[in-house]
Parts: C-alpha cells; structure tokens; sequence
C-alpha cells in the first residue's frame, strides 16, 4: 500500500457516509411518524397499508 502525496490528500473529500447516515435517518423518522400520525389521529381506527404489502392497524 502506498502513501498518498500532499496533492492527493488535498483531493480527499470526507462527510459522504455522515451525509447518507442522516438523510436515512431524516427519512426513516419521518415515515415512522406518518404511520403514527395516521395510526393515532384517524376516524376509523387507523389502518395504513404500504407499499410491498406492509399493513398495520390500530383498533
């Protein structure tokens, strides 16, 4: 394995994996709060369906 020259480490970008990291997490706690909201604030009891069949119910 070889050492990087300065050059080279001056091209090294970081940041991509904390980037992705919240943006799935930004994502995730959004859709988690979409099913609650649907779940808790509902006329009928609350059922959500999504898509690939995924469907939860509250009663």
């Amino acid at each position: 394995m070889r050492s990087l020259s300065e050059a080279e480490m001056k091209e090294v970008k970081g940041g991509e994996a904390i980037t992705l990291s919240a943006v799935l997490a930004l994502m995730s706690i959004a859709l988690v709060s979409v099913i609650a909201y649907k779940l808790f604030f509902s006329e009928g009891g609350g059922k959500v369906t999504l898509p690939g069949g995924f469907s939860f119910s509250w009663e």
